[in-house]
């Protein structure tokens, strides 16, 4: 199989299109890839270090206040599908899946044009954009949340199956995790935060509270956090301002590449409310301290984490509460009680689907089958 892959703008988009190539390598180790993305956006450095070809192709999103911008995006979206269709028409794919990102409307759109199967794979509950835009056109919609086609024109081309996750997540156990991260034995407990891989600036300064009221007075603690790439520099002012780059048991890094084996040495987890960190978080079984962004479409962060934490899986902190005392106290009470720990670990776990793999390649297989069958005929 010829697996043409697109999405881009965060790691939430690139993350579930490596996973979904994971899910095929997996079944079909014959099977190639390859990746539409834009040259400047994260998908760049996230799939050629997967060594997969990447093909680059200029589009860019709509500003929401009136800027000359919009002038220049309107004429990429006029002359993207061309670009798209000349790498379509030379990597020759069975099928081209997109995972959102306005960089995949425009390879999903040629493609659909040319008669090549496509699949869009939305992990939010609420449809995005590109979601919005193509469902008239592509052949299957993959959800994450059962409810997302209720918002959906087309719903008879949706198919729930939740989010597809990195292979690498879940290949060791914590000791080895921790071992290969060079976590002391004297560590008995680990703190992993991040904001996505652009950084979220209020989160930033939450892990560092954290830091300095929490893991400071307690010695058998490592911390490790990601400030993002559009504010690492900020963060690292405020880490190096209480002088905590001389403690050897806090990390401040710009992104963390080996996400699965930070989340498999994590006793705690402290983060955003992404679908596909969701995800990752149940199918680890981790306890998580949820911190929704609130500049996200319809909230879904928010409805997404509550979810969780009505069901006691996850502790839920909205950004207007965000204080040093509320997640320091947060974050005090989940060290202090291996119960809760346990207990919203099992909580958690309820919301990961075992079967994932399965059915997203059962869905893509059977569609390119189909195809081939019409061609013969």
């Amino acid at each position: 199989m010829r697996v043409l892959l697109t999405g881009g703008g965060t790691s939430g988009h690139v993350t579930p299109a490596l996973a979904i190539a994971d899910i095929i390598r997996a079944k079909d180790p014959r099977a190639e890839f390859a990746y539409i993305g834009t040259e400047k956006g994260i998908e760049k450095r996230l799939v050629e270090k997967e060594g997969i070809d990447f093909y680059p192709i200029k589009i860019q999103g709509i500003s929401r206040s009136l800027s000359l911008s919009n002038l220049r995006t309107a004429y990429l979206i006029m002359t993207a599908p061309a670009a798209a269709k000349k790498i379509i028409e030379k990597f020759e794919p069975d099928v081209v899946i997109g995972t959102g990102g306005y960089v995949c409307w425009a390879p999903l759109k040629a493609a659909a044009g040319m008669g090549i199967p496509t699949v869009i794979h939305e992990s939010n509950s609420v449809p995005g954009l590109a979601v919005r835009k193509l469902e008239d056109k592509v052949d299957l919609i993959l959800t994450n949340f059962k409810t997302t086609a209720d918002k959906m024109t087309h719903t008879h081309k949706a198919v729930n199956v939740g989010n597809p996750i990195r292979v690498s997540f879940g290949e060791t156990d914590k000791a080895e995790a921790r071992r290969r991260l060079g976590i002391p034995e004297s560590v008995k407990f680990v703190i992993l935060s991040f904001g996505g891989s652009l950084g979220a600036p209020r989160l930033n300064e939450a892990a560092i509270d954290v830091m300095r009221k929490f893991d400071l007075a307690h010695d058998d603690v490592m911390h490790f956090h990601a400030g993002g790439k559009k504010y690492y520099e900020n963060a690292m002012q405020m880490f190096a301002g209480y002088s905590l780059e001389k403690n050897p048991r806090l990390e401040l890094k710009e992104y963390i590449y080996d996400m699965s084996l930070h989340m498999t040495a994590a006793d705690l987890v402290i983060c955003r409310a992404g679908a596909m960190t969701l995800t990752e978080l149940a199918m680890m079984r981790k306890p998580a301290i949820l911190i929704p962004s609130p500049n996200v479409t319809d909230n879904h962060q928010y409805k997404n984490a509550k979810v969780l934490a009505d069901a006691g899986a996850a502790m839920l902190i909205e950004e207007s509460d965000l204080s040093a005392d509320t997640v320091t106290e947060a974050v005090s009470r989940v060290y202090g009680d291996e119960a809760l720990r346990e207990s919203m670990s099992e909580r958690i776990a309820g919301f990961a689907n075992p079967n994932v793999a399965e059915e997203i390649y059962g869905e893509i297989s059977k569609l390119v089958r189909n195809n081939a069958k019409i061609k013969r005929k």
